[in-house]
C-alpha cells in the first residue's frame, strides 16, 4: 500500500508514520522511482500502524502502544494461522468424504 493509501486510511500525520517507521515498529519497502525514493507497506505493516496509533490516540506511550499492539497482531496472526491450518485439514478430507457419498 502506498503511503498517501496509509495515511487516508488510517487518518494518521505522515511524520507520526515515518516515526513509527523510525523506531522499527514497520517495515516498509522502499521502491525507486528515478529520482524519488517510494514507500510500499505491507499488510502486516497496516495493521501495526494501525494498532500502535489507536492505543496514541488512547494515551498510551509508544513503547506500551506498541507492545499492546504486538499482542493484538500476535493474536490475530494466532486465529489466522489455525484457521488456514483447519481448512487445509478439512479440504484434504473432502475428497474422502465426497467418494464416500
Amino acid at each position: 500500500m502506498k503511503t498517501a493509501d496509509v495515511l487516508r486510511r488510517l487518518n494518521i500525520p505522515r511524520h507520526k508514520l515515518y516515526y513509527l517507521e523510525q523506531k522499527g515498529y514497520i517495515h516498509p519497502v522502499r521502491v525507486s522511482m528515478g529520482d524519488l525514493e517510494a514507500r510500499r507497506y505491507s499488510d502486516r505493516d497496516v495493521m501495526m500502524a494501525e494498532a500502535v496509533w489507536k492505543y496514541l490516540c488512547l494515551g498510551f506511550r509508544h513503547k506500551v502502544a506498541y507492545a499492546k499492539a504486538m499482542e493484538e497482531i500476535e493474536e490475530i496472526e494466532e486465529i489466522d494461522d489455525h484457521s488456514h491450518s483447519h481448512g487445509d485439514r478439512v479440504s484434504s478430507l473432502s475428497p474422502a468424504l465426497a467418494r464416500r457419498g
